[in-house]
């Protein structure tokens, strides 16, 4: 019986430790590899495409590129560090020829109020990860980065104490 619940805590363990590194591959060093940048879903405003706490990936793109249907992230206002992330319903230009766009939530009725202009485009949806943003959200800036590079430390960590019992408990074993 003690073999089998230590066989158990074994599995448990090696799967929190892959649930865990998978979360941060996606959530931390993929995007950071790929110039990414990722962002915690913190309203309902695109559900059910980006439910709140999900963790939206976006990747910087040029502003030609982006057409009706593309989900993109904004800056609310112009140099400001808030953001809202809906889908693109309309392309303008303006006088000056500066391309804007028309944004609306999945979730809403009607479109946002003012058209973004391309200046305020942080990029496009790459990828999202459902309930990770909530992770995420424990954190904000230099702490978010101090908290995941704490956490990879500490799951690499844990995981190679795991392999040197597992080695040992072999060498035991085969000596017996």
């Amino acid at each position: 019986m003690r073999t089998v619940v230590r066989l158990a805590g074994r599995g448990l363990a090696a799967a929190v430790v892959t649930v865990a590194g998978a979360a941060l591959l996606v959530g931390v060093l993929l995007p950071r590899l790929a110039g990414a940048t990722p962002y915690a879903v913190a309203t309902g405003s695109m559900a059910p495409a980006l439910d709140i706490g999900a963790l939206a990936v976006v990747r910087p793109v040029d502003a030609a590129s982006i057409s009706t249907g593309d989900v993109v992230t904004y800056q609310l206002r112009s140099g400001r560090p808030e953001v809202a992330t809906h889908r693109v319903v309309g392309v303008g230009t303006t006088v000056g020829g500066d391309r804007t766009f028309v944004t609306q939530g999945d979730a809403n009725s009607v479109p946002d109020d003012e058209p973004v202009h391309e200046v305020q485009v942080r990029g496009t949806l790459w990828y999202a990860v459902p309930l990770l943003g909530h992770v995420s959200s424990l954190a904000s800036g230099q702490q978010r980065e101090a908290v995941g590079t704490a956490l990879a430390v500490g799951l690499l960590g844990y995981a190679g104490l795991l392999v040197i019992r597992e080695v040992r408990a072999r060498r035991k074993g085969g000596e017996a």
